[in-house]
């Protein structure tokens, strides 16, 4: 089989390595061991010395191998070994020249055995000057590849002079491993902090010569091309004021290091910076994590997640992908971008490779839990096929329709997919077992007023209906006795197909106008990691049933969005740039509701859940399902009846 065969050689890679360090240590430990006597007796040996040595080296070899292997000093990646590594070995060092010293000082006085007994009156002192001599010579093996990469590596012809703004944890990771790779791109050659402890103070050679808000000057000073943020949570007014400082200063080259608020082992390097972007500046919130809690559920699991390929979906099955899941189900109707994601898992596989990760890959590269599967939601007999098959433990349903003028034109797709799909889902997730079943829903699912937002408000009733019901096959896989359900509602995500940021991105490339329904137009945004990090940590929450939302700070305004895309891509709006209103679509309203005022706050800041005693019982939503499945077969079902339907049903929803 690919995985087993590939699992193995993973393996044999891994056994090999320690292989080679296992005897370069055992001609460590001889050597050291001959130096400590060649030292303590200024190089003139006598032959009583030289039979202490012969007598004692198999207890050297012995005790130390078996101590290092105890204290895992075989396990460590070459490259990036860290003093972490390096204390560790002192500490195995100090172990077993202790448990020497009581072997071969104290035994001998205890019993008569040999060769024991030829070793009374062993130097004492040798003990010492041979765990420093083995400490240095093992530090030193470890140490060797990376002290070449950073000191004798090949320097590039040409760098550009760059500012580091951040001079904590991330800024000294960001510089060291630029200063490890030898970056042909940048040159740092100054931090900025607002730490007056730290200013004037050296990092890796580089000075901090100042505070943040002296860019402008340390550019001009430095002559400085290119400015990299390593503050990944900075307020985001903070980071717009760099950013403005910056292209006043003319700066060519704008990085910023990703949030690793979302990030629980996250990987830092020169790979990792990205260019500044509109979502940087539009004053989103961060979001706390418990990492704890969502690996708990997460690690060791069979986790499906459809919709995999679009946004929502492949930026789930990213982070899923790095709490050591047993198995990750990629499940689209779209093969091209199941295709696209799987590049993308590729890329980040070989990064944290790369980073001194441990992961066994198939044939193709990819890691070797990943299954791909391209099925549609609606067929109910490919969806019992896949949960028979793979039986999930953990499902993230992001498959659906979300355009609200397409799903306006076209209701009853709106209801196959949106309400029948998540229907199936939730079926077979209580057929077999399956523990947790997370919908991702939307802000315009509070008081619908679209085809597109009442399908998905009724897709929240099915979960809420289904939360709580005894799992088919429980005992048999092990699982808990009942299915915990729970819809995960928020706003615009950006970036995401069909939203309005590749909309604008397009309409600049082609030069414009970029194009407003209406001038005071709002609406509230999320990137695609705050969502994903709701969605995890709605996840982990252990009560069922609920509709979780986040507290999404104020509204955008969208004409002020599209002025500050413009000016980021160094343009001037309504002179380089125009802005046109169009008017409101069907089913658009000025301002969308993400929450009403009977959410609950949870032990999760701006998390909250809809208090709502409103939820069907299992029998009723599949009397209103057999509704739908009715006018669905009369091919008589224009958007003003299943609206009049759809709104009856989400109006008259009363508490079991």
């Amino acid at each position: 089989m690919d995985k087993e065969d590939f699992i193995s050689n993973n393996r044999s890679n891994r056994i090999m390595k320690f292989l080679c360090f296992f005897l370069a240590d055992t001609g460590i430990i001889i050597l050291s061991l001959y130096l400590s006597f060649l030292l303590r007796f200024e190089f003139s040996l006598q032959p009583k010395h030289l039979e202490f040595f012969v007598k004692a080296l198999p207890f050297f070899i012995v005790i130390k191998l078996v101590t290092f292997v105890c204290f895992k000093l075989y396990k460590f990646v070459w490259r990036y070994v860290s003093i972490s590594d390096l204390v560790n070995i002192g500490t195995a060092v100090v172990v077993s020249e202790a448990v020497l010293m009581v072997v071969i000082l104290l035994f001998p006085a205890w019993f008569s055995l040999l060769p024991l007994q030829s070793l009374i009156g062993f130097p004492r002192s040798i003990f010492i000057v041979d765990g420093l001599l083995s400490f240095f010579m093992l530090e030193g093996l470890r140490s060797s590849k990376r002290i070449y990469m950073e000191l004798f590596g090949k320097s590039p012809k040409k760098k550009v002079r760059t500012i580091i703004i951040g001079a904590g944890n991330i800024g000294e990771t960001v510089l060291r491993d630029i200063i490890r790779q030898q970056c042909r791109e940048y040159y740092p050659v100054s931090f900025l902090d607002d730490d007056a402890d730290k200013i004037g103070s050296y990092i890796n050679g580089v000075r901090v010569s100042g505070t943040i808000d002296s860019l402008v000057e340390a550019v001009k000073r430095f002559k400085a091309e290119a400015v990299i943020i390593a503050i990944p949570s900075l307020n985001y007014r903070k980071l717009r004021k760099i950013y403005e400082m910056a292209q006043k200063s003319r700066v060519k080259t704008i990085k910023i290091v990703p949030s690793m608020y979302l990030q629980h082992q996250p990987v830092i390097n020169i790979k990792s910076l990205q260019d500044i972007q509109i979502e940087d500046l539009i004053g989103r919130q961060n979001v706390t994590i418990d990492y704890a809690q969502v690996k708990m559920f997460l690690k060791d699991k069979v986790v499906l997640i459809t919709g995999a390929g679009g946004s929502i979906g492949s930026e789930i099955a990213m982070q899923v992908c790095s709490f050591n899941p047993k198995e990750v189900v990629l499940l689209d109707i779209d093969e091209t971008e199941l295709h696209n994601l799987g590049i993308a898992l590729k890329k980040k596989t070989e990064m944290f490779l790369n980073n001194g990760g441990e992961q066994s890959l198939d044939r193709t590269g990819y890691p070797y839990y990943l299954d791909f599967v391209v099925a549609d939601i609606r067929d109910n007999d490919r969806i019992d096929a896949i949960f028979k098959k793979f039986r999930p433990a953990v499902v993230f349903h992001a498959a659906a329709y979300k355009h609200v003028p397409m799903m306006e034109w076209n209701p009853e797709e709106a209801v196959k997919v949106n309400i029948f799909g998540t229907y199936n889902l939730a079926k077979a997730a209580v057929a077999y077992g399956v523990e947790r079943f997370i919908m991702i829903s939307t802000d315009k699912a509070v008081n619908p007023t679209s085809v597109m937002g009442a399908s998905k408000k009724f897709a929240e009733e099915i979960c809420k209906a289904f939360n709580g019901s005894n799992n088919g096959i429980s005992e048999e896989c092990g699982l808990s006795q009942t299915a915990i359900f729970r819809s995960v509602r928020f706003g615009n995500v950006l970036g995401s197909r069909g939203s309005v940021l590749p909309l604008f991105l397009k309409q600049l490339k082609d030069g414009g106008p970029l194009t407003v329904t209406d001038r005071n137009m709002k609406r509230y945004f999320m990137t695609v990691s705050e969502a994903v990090a709701l969605v995890l940590q709605a996840s982990a929450i252990e009560k069922g049933g609920e509709v979780v939302v986040l507290d999404m700070g104020e509204p955008v305004n969208i004409t002020s969005f599209a002025e500050d895309l413009i000016r980021i891509h160094n343009l001037i709006p309504y002179e380089d740039i125009k802005i046109e209103f169009t008017g409101i679509r069907d089913g658009e309203n000025l301002f969308e509701e993400i929450i009403t005022k009977d959410e609950i706050p949870t032990k999760y800041e701006k998390i909250f859940i809809v208090n709502s005693k409103c939820r069907y019982s299992v029998d009723k939503i599949e009397k209103v399902l057999e509704g739908l499945r009715k006018s669905l077969k009369s091919g008589v079902f224009d958007i003003t009846q299943i609206k009049a339907f759809l709104s009856d049903v989400n109006s008259t929803c009363s508490s079991n």
